[in-house]
């Protein structure tokens, strides 16, 4: 499975922890994040993880741009819940979670939730969605009308 790691500057240590804490489970997945959080995790874990650019420079946007294409399966995205105010961007990627049908977890208590249901296969369902993960990816065309 391909796993996103997104964390708001306040909670980038709590998904260094968990990270550490299923080590062995994100072995045997495919990881990206945006670049801190993945440069964070990476030192403290050695787990492989392509990085992003940063939220602020539109990483999170980049793993959107995969979510809408199907290219990502589960994201753990650790929000800061007292920022004063969400962020457009936050906001864009929980939509296309939603809208692509992606599993999300904004929280710990909701990522040990996914996690132990990916341990579990609870999730094998995002391969027969998407049994074509390993072919080429090429994006979808716009449907024909008009022009």
């Amino acid at each position: 499975m391909n796993i996103a790691l997104i964390a708001h500057d306040m909670k980038k240590e709590l998904m260094v922890q968990f990270c550490i804490a299923y080590c062995g489970i994100f072995a045997r997945h495919t990881l990206c994040a945006t670049a801190t959080t993945g440069k964070l995790v990476s030192e403290a874990t050695g787990l492989s993880i392509r990085r992003f650019f940063s939220g602020a420079h539109g990483g999170d946007q980049q793993i959107g741009a995969r979510v809408a294409y199907n290219e990502i399966d589960l994201v753990l995205f650790f929000r800061d819940p007292l920022a004063s105010v969400p962020h457009e961007q936050d906001l864009a990627l929980l939509r296309l979670c939603d809208l692509h049908n992606i599993p999300i977890a904004t929280n710990v208590a909701t990522a040990e939730v996914l996690i132990q249901g990916l341990l579990r296969g609870d999730l094998d369902w995002r391969n027969i969605v998407n049994p074509t993960r390993n072919a080429p990816s090429t994006p979808p065309r716009p449907p024909s009308g008009g022009k």
